[in-house]
């Protein structure tokens, strides 16, 4: 809310000035946004009334103007304003003035004629833009007054940044109320009186939806002149606050929207039709408003009509149709109370907002309509003359001012500092809230231009503004503080994050709001978890998978250039369905999934250049799990390429996936290469194994190669898990270090090469302990898978 601070002084007047006075406001709630001054700084100019004007000898476009300057003094000044008449009252610029933008004023010679000082348009003066001519004064303009005095120059313009909660203060007599508040300095309110009907003439007003506006009142005021001038003092106060003037009648109900706070409208009277109906839209209703939108109207849009058509949009605007003109002369002049909920959201529907939706989706005072009313109806009958007509009211249910507790105590423990009785009472009184009190407890029943206050914490923070946030005391905390366990066999996410990092993996994070297609794609997950108020269309389901987050971030480090990707997420996963969740019907598991893509190693010149693949992928694994030793199964993945990917077994429970992007979904998120990714249920991955001793053998290792052919369909995994299985004592590690198939193995077959390594902690191994160590892996081997021995 933009307004004159002069105007607010008018109102209350504390001590406090300039950025004090901002500094106050803000602190208590109401920011100050932007102060400006009225006009930029200049002196030595006056008000001056020009008393002849004469042709300049020398050039067509020059006058030569005396120039009355007051207390009997006059001056010759040349002057260029097409606008210079006789008797004209305009701002001079005496000599030795100093204008904006750093001219000073001389006495000099315009083409051989003297002139001492300047005659000024409003932009000489930096007041507006307007350069067509002088800057004319009214009639009354005490000549010789210094021109900023006249003008009210030193004002400052003041723009408020209100919360929702503070419609009370769209008001000048809001603010008013709460510097008076705040401040101590009583404040002086506009005093209006009813005004005694002259005429009879009124209408019948109907309340069709008396739960979207319990109260309607309205005049008729007959013959005013539409053409009256707004005074200068109304015209100067609008502008001040951001509003141009149109017509007197339109500038009195904008004023006294600024001033009460309650939006008012006038109708040509000779164009309604019968009774004021307040009611909702019916089907295909039109309306065409004053800005000229012409509305097909919603059901839900509350109207103001008459006994044939709609008149304006309830709380919002009104219509072209029955709108004043200057050439009205019977008017019919509105003022109600529209409930929040009926008018919130309205103007946005149809691509629009005003002055009035603002304050009334946000709360009037429906205890000041009347006067609000009787004191637009003074100032027209002052400014356009005319006689007004007895008030028409309608009237409903109004909404109920419970009354709230509220507990010094409670107040005490909020704030962290006690607060007497006697000062809550103060506080209380000063913020003009009634109240009653019950020794200690206080009930206050919240005024009806306060529609913030209903519960008990709203009244805490009343006491909080109006104290000063600044003088409640900011204690150093104090508390019982003591290490947190942290078990050797548990591991934090903050510590996988970091090896993940140190592995050249960058973390990322996802919404948990994904794509309806990525849950189908890359999960096959038909049970959709939907929002029902989705932030974005496209992000209108819950995630089930981290994988759709990490490949859309590949995708658009591919479009910035960046062609070797390393990504980790930890985040939640919803499911529906899972007994014993905290939150009954839906699981709410954390994952952990990473992904690579591109070259295996970053560019240089040594090693040859490869892209990443499974197996690059599994080692990263095996080194997050480590110590525990993984199983890796052949297994199928809606996401995965159905031959390149495996279940991951950890302690014998399948706990994730892993594998190469499935080709279909390379194909569809245009991927030039298939990433390598995998994802796992993140609670293995915090679990670790304790140290275990294990002794240390002093004697030589014995180290044996075995080479077996079998058949190509036969998994790794399970020979593997069959030689740990039957492995002698002395055999220490069985690791695979060749595979090979092609010339010299059966097509169809595979060799596999095995590194054995035996060792004994008490003595060294004999040749044949060794060999029949051997002959027992061998035989094992042979039986099971029938093997044979690769020479």
């Amino acid at each position: 809310m933009k307004f004159s601070e002069s105007w607010l002084r008018g109102f209350v007047n504390p001590r406090c000035v300039g950025d004090e006075f901002s500094h106050l406001l803000t602190m208590a709630g109401l920011e100050v946004e932007s102060e400006e001054s009225v006009a930029p700084a200049f002196d030595r100019v006056i008000v001056a009334q020009i008393l002849d004007v004469d042709k300049h000898p020398a050039a067509d476009r020059l006058h030569v103007c005396r120039v009355d300057l007051g207390a009997g003094e006059t001056a010759q000044i040349v002057c260029g304003a097409p606008n210079a008449a006789p008797g004209r009252k305009v701002p001079c610029a005496l000599p030795g003035a100093q204008l904006p933008g750093g001219m000073t004023i001389k006495v000099a010679k315009v083409r051989d004629v003297a002139s001492a000082g300047m005659l000024c348009s409003a932009k000489e003066l930096g007041i507006s833009e307007d350069a067509s001519g002088l800057l004319i004064l009214d009639d009354d303009a005490p000549v010789g007054e210094n021109i900023r005095t006249y003008l009210d120059l030193d004002d400052r313009l003041l723009t408020l940044k209100l919360t929702p909660n503070r419609a009370d203060c769209l008001s000048l007599e809001g603010v008013a109320r709460e510097v008076a508040a705040l401040t101590g300095v009583p404040a002086r309110y506009i005093e209006v009186a009813a005004i005694e009907p002259t005429v009879d003439k009124q209408r019948q007003i109907f309340l069709e939806a008396p739960e979207a506006c319990p109260l309607y009142c309205g005049r008729v005021i007959s013959g005013v002149d539409a053409r009256a001038v707004t005074p200068a003092w109304m015209r100067q106060r609008l502008e001040r606050s951001g509003l141009r003037s149109i017509s007197a009648l339109v500038d009195i109900t904008n004023y006294v929207m600024l001033e009460l706070g309650q939006p008012l409208h006038a109708f040509d009277n000779y164009r309604l039709n019968g009774a004021i109906r307040v009611r909702f839209a019916r089907p295909n209703e039109a309306l065409r408003l004053l800005n000229e939108q012409t509305l097909t109207l919603r059901n839900d849009t509350l109207v103001i009509a008459d006994d044939a058509n709609p008149l304006a949009l309830a709380g919002i605007m009104g219509g072209a149709d029955s709108g004043i003109t200057l050439d009205t002369d019977e008017l019919f002049l509105e003022a109600a109370f529209f409930t929040p909920k009926a008018v919130a959201g309205r103007a946005r529907q149809y691509g629009f907002g005003s002055d009035a939706s603002h304050r009334f989706e946000r709360g009037v005072d429906f205890g000041g309509t009347l006067r609000a009313l009787e004191r637009a109806s003074r100032l027209i009958l002052d400014i356009c003359g005319g006689r007004a007509g007895p008030v028409s009211q309608a009237q409903a249910v109004l909404p109920e001012r419970l009354p709230v507790r509220l507990r010094p105590a409670r107040v005490g423990k909020i704030l962290g500092m006690p607060f007497s009785v006697d000062r809550i009472a103060e506080i209380l009184t000063r913020l003009g809230l009634s109240f009653c009190q019950d020794q200690e407890e206080f009930k206050i029943t919240p005024p009806t231009y306060r529609f913030d206050i209903e519960i008990e914490e709203d009244l805490v923070e009343e006491i909080a503004r109006v104290h000063g946030y600044e003088n409640v005391p900011s204690p150093t905390p104090q508390g019982m503080l003591s290490m947190l366990p942290r078990p050797e066999a548990k591991r934090t996410r903050s510590h996988l994050r970091q090896m993940l990092a140190d592995y050249g993996y960058q973390e990322v994070i996802n919404f948990a709001f994904v794509e309806e297609a990525w849950e189908i794609d890359f999960t096959d997950n038909r049970q959709l978890i939907r929002l029902s108020n989705p932030i974005a269309s496209q992000l209108s389901v819950l995630r089930s998978t981290l994988i759709g987050g990490l490949v859309a971030n590949v995708l658009t480090n591919l479009k910035r250039r960046q062609t070797r990707v390393r990504l980790f997420e930890t985040g939640r996963c919803f499911y529906r369905d899972t007994p014993g969740e905290p939150v009954a019907g839906f699981a709410q598991p954390w994952r952990l999934a990473a992904l690579a893509y591109g070259p295996a190693l970053p560019e240089q010149w040594a090693p040859p250049a490869r892209n990443v693949d499974f197996f690059d992928l599994k080692g990263d694994l095996e080194r997050l799990l480590t110590p525990k030793t993984p199983r890796f199964e052949h297994a199928t993945h809606p996401a995965l390429h159905p031959g390149r990917s495996a279940r991951v077994i950890v302690d014998g429970r399948s706990v994730g996936m892993i594998g190469e992007l499935h080709p279909q979904w390379q194909q569809k998120y245009e991927l030039p290469l298939p990433p390598a990714l995998f994802e796992l249920d993140l609670s293995c991955l915090l679990e670790a194994r304790l140290p275990e001793y294990v002794e240390f053998s002093k004697q030589p290792r014995v180290i044996r190669d075995l080479a077996i052919v079998i058949p190509q369909a036969i998994e790794l995994q399970t020979i593997c898990d069959g030689l740990q299985a039957n492995r002698p004592e002395l055999v220490r590690e069985i690791t695979l270090f060749d595979v090979y198939t092609g010339r010299g193995v059966e097509t169809g077959k595979k060799s596999l090469a095995f590194r054995i390594v035996m060792q004994d902690t008490r003595k060294t191994l004999l040749d044949a302990e060794v060999d029949k160590a051997l002959e027992t892996l061998t035989t094992y081997l042979q039986e099971t898978f029938t093997a044979q021995l690769r020479v």
